[in-house]
């Protein structure tokens, strides 16, 4: 009988042991995830707080189509309704959170083609500086979300990777979600003149 606890206390020091060793690499690569992700929001909050000046600036310049200009209000109002707490990184919340961005760039990309037929809006200075920043702003999305994606997989492989995965069991830490590309990205884009 004390050979059997002592054999039981053995083993439980040793697990204690092995798995104690990946829980601060465990918080450390948690802490990375949320400050990545805190990038993505900032990022994303960044375009869309340029866009009521973008609307306004063709809202002025333009007999715009008042139906494209709603869909754009409409999509940045929605996509700003949805955040994600970062330690609820699940599919099921990315998602949605991915939908309502999609749908802004989607209606962004329209008014963008509109502008086109309007020479006077592109030939303004006010109209070609939010053009740009909301062009670096993409940029930046891109940028935030691969690095987010990366610390993803970074934590992600260490909370399935053994030992570490019973310390990750133990203490609650749960894989979480990348995001991914959109629906048709694989899809190169009809060009047709």
């Amino acid at each position: 009988m004390k050979k059997v606890v002592l054999v039981i206390v053995g083993i439980l020091v040793l697990l204690v042991a092995v798995s104690g060793c990946g829980y601060n690499g465990l918080v450390k690569l948690d802490e990375d995830v949320k400050t990545k992700w805190a990038q993505v929001e900032t990022q994303y909050q960044r375009r869309s707080d340029l866009i009521p000046n973008l609307v306004s600036t063709v809202k002025g310049a333009a007999k715009f189509e008042q139906g494209t200009l709603t869909q754009v209000i409409e999509a940045r109002s929605k996509a700003s309704q949805i955040t994600i707490d970062p330690d609820k990184l699940t599919e099921e919340n990315m998602q949605k959170y991915q939908a309502a961005q999609g749908q802004l760039s989607q209606a962004l990309g329209k008014l963008m083609v509109l502008t086109e037929n309007y020479p006077e809006l592109k030939a303004t200075q006010q109209f070609s500086e939010l053009s740009a920043q909301l062009e670096g702003t993409e940029n930046r999305i891109t940028v935030a979300r691969k690095d987010f994606n990366e610390s993803v997989q970074t934590y992600n492989t260490k909370v399935r990777s053994f030992p570490n995965n019973i310390t990750a069991g133990i203490f609650g830490f749960s894989q979480k979600a990348a995001f991914k590309a959109d629906a048709g990205a694989q899809n190169a884009p009809k060009v047709e003149f």
